[in-house]
């Protein structure tokens, strides 16, 4: 079996939650796309990140079921385990920082897949949400890919203060039907809304982000190494 590290992203203020991803710190023991696709799909996790230069930040992420050219989580986790100055991913370069116990990436809001951000009236509302069938609300069939809507639910909490509810549901008929953290959907909202964000999302999961200057987001989060 090929080695691998697993962390869990975006935990709690108390350590819990967040979302498992798998790391393989050595790439070239698996080099062909097909055996990282293979391998990611086996250990089932959200995401399983390929690191291919340790030294660059140099990685390659899957899905169980495809290759993603950047996401949120992996990012996040890879940096804190790395601990480089920067992550090199298809879609681009990904600005690294860490700061005491969270780890922080700098992302454009145009390299995460696309959600539909739903704003309801209140937090409990959101809380209330029922898991809506694979291919988002309505039960729209699922393409062919696997995909459909990515619902991001969130309502403010302190609209003041930043503080914001949210739930992620990804529509994918090969994923699971609630995401408990989700570091693209806090990317494409902080975008949106222009504004730093506190997010507490899932069960217990904890997102910060800041915008910045030129269009591009800090995404910001807590890690743990599992094992």
């Amino acid at each position: 079996m090929t080695d691998y590290d697993v962390l869990r992203v975006f935990c709690g203020p108390d350590g819990g939650y967040g979302c498992e991803l798998g790391v393989v710190r050595d790439g070239s023991v698996l080099p062909a796309r097909a055996d990282r696709q293979a391998l990611a799909a086996e250990l089932g996790f959200g995401e399983t990140v390929f690191v291919d230069d340790p030294e660059r930040g140099v990685i390659d992420i899957y899905t169980p079921a495809r290759r993603l050219p950047f996401a949120g989580r992996p990012c996040v986790g890879t940096a804190w385990l790395l601990d480089v100055p920067e992550l090199v991913t298809p879609a681009g370069a990904v600005g690294v920082r860490l700061d005491g116990e969270f780890s922080w990436i700098e992302a454009r809001a145009e390299w995460a897949p696309p959600h539909a951000l739903r704003r309801y009236a209140s937090a409990a509302e959101v809380d209330a949400l029922e898991v809506p069938p694979p291919g988002g609300p309505g039960g729209k069939e699922v393409p062919a890919d696997g995909t459909g809507e990515r619902l991001y639910a969130w309502a403010w909490e302190d609209e003041a203060g930043g503080r914001v509810r949210a739930r992620a549901f990804p529509g994918r008929a090969d994923g699971p039907e609630e995401d408990e953290a989700t570091g693209t959907g806090a990317l494409l909202l902080t975008d949106r809304l222009g504004r730093a964000l506190n997010i507490a999302q899932g069960r217990g999961s904890q997102v910060l982000t800041a915008p910045q200057p030129h269009g591009w987001v800090e995404v910001g989060g807590r890690v743990h190494l599992e094992r």
